[in-house]
């Protein structure tokens, strides 16, 4: 929404002030300079990223229009969830989660957490660690250094739409003048004609430079910087599962391997001692 929100103020700012400075908004309105800018910078993005780098951006664009939905109740259902395997393990041994940890989807254990199990990323890497401690050869710094290395690979992974977002970007401002030079040219060869129409062809030449830069700054290059931010957001998740992991093979309580998990996390969205507690109790007693 705030995506939406901003792109209106960005075309309010500058074909407002536009139109209030005596401008006409007819001159910019140029269909074959936009064809310029963006085949080419299109053109450019497929010829410097693979069909896998494609793929991944196509896929989170859409994500950039929702709202983020990491939040506070999020992360509380997550550790609500991480504090009941715990204290299964603790209760009943690392073996009564085998089932659970095989089909999630159909576990009693983890359907009262539907918003994490929808989460197929997570789940999978939740149900993998939790695997090798049911396997019991591996000891807590051995999946630490492994844990570390698939979260390097989750951040490299989902860094690729914000740099292929970004790499466009770049590239509108010049294209733009490019658009402008061909304008310029289409100009000079048209030196004869009488100087009102001269003065709109230049006009039209220059509109090429201002689209390449409004687009770039206003529109493209924003959606980068927003995607890098979901990606920080959503390795949260990870590294809270990772924390709270390790301190209970560590021998840490549930309780206290949850309190690991939430001091990873963000202060905007981390829930409170207190508040995690009863909300924790409050699940139990359903």
């Amino acid at each position: 929404m705030l995506v939406i929100v901003g792109y209106i103020v960005v075309l309010g700012s500058v074909f407002g002030g536009f139109i209030m400075s005596g401008g006409h908004l007819a001159v910019l309105i140029q269909p074959l300079e936009l064809l310029m800018i963006g085949g080419a910078a299109i053109g450019a993005s497929l010829v410097g990223n693979n069909a896998k780098s494609l793929k991944a951006t196509l896929k989170a664009i859409p994500a950039v229009f929702k709202g983020s939905k990491y939040n506070k109740a999020l992360y509380m259902e997550l550790m609500t969830m991480l504090f009941d395997v715990l204290t299964k393990v603790r209760k009943e041994g690392l073996m009564s989660i085998e089932g659970d940890i095989e089909k999630p989807e159909e576990s009693p254990l983890f359907s009262k957490y539907p918003a994490i199990v929808h989460d197929h990323h997570l789940m999978e890497f939740l149900c993998d660690y939790l695997r090798l401690m049911v396997s019991g050869n591996m000891d807590a710094f051995q999946i630490e250094n492994l844990m570390d290395n698939e979260l390097d690979t989750h951040h490299h992974e989902g860094a690729v739409p914000s740099h292929f977002i970004a790499k466009l970007g770049d590239g509108l401002p010049a294209f733009g003048i490019v658009a402008a030079v061909m304008g310029v040219v289409h100009t000079m060869e048209s030196v004869g004609i009488p100087p009102a129409e001269l003065g709109i062809l230049i006009a039209h030449a220059l509109v090429g430079t201002f689209l390449g830069i409004l687009l770039a700054y206003g529109f493209v290059g924003p959606l980068a910087g927003l995607l890098e931010q979901q990606l920080d957001e959503s390795s949260k998740t990870f590294q809270c599962i990772k924390v709270t992991l390790l301190a209970s093979l560590n021998g840490y309580a549930p309780a206290l391997a949850v309190e690991f998990g939430r001091k990873v996390l963000y202060s905007t969205e981390r829930p409170a001692f207190a508040e995690l507690e009863e909300h924790i109790k409050q699940s139990k007693s359903k």
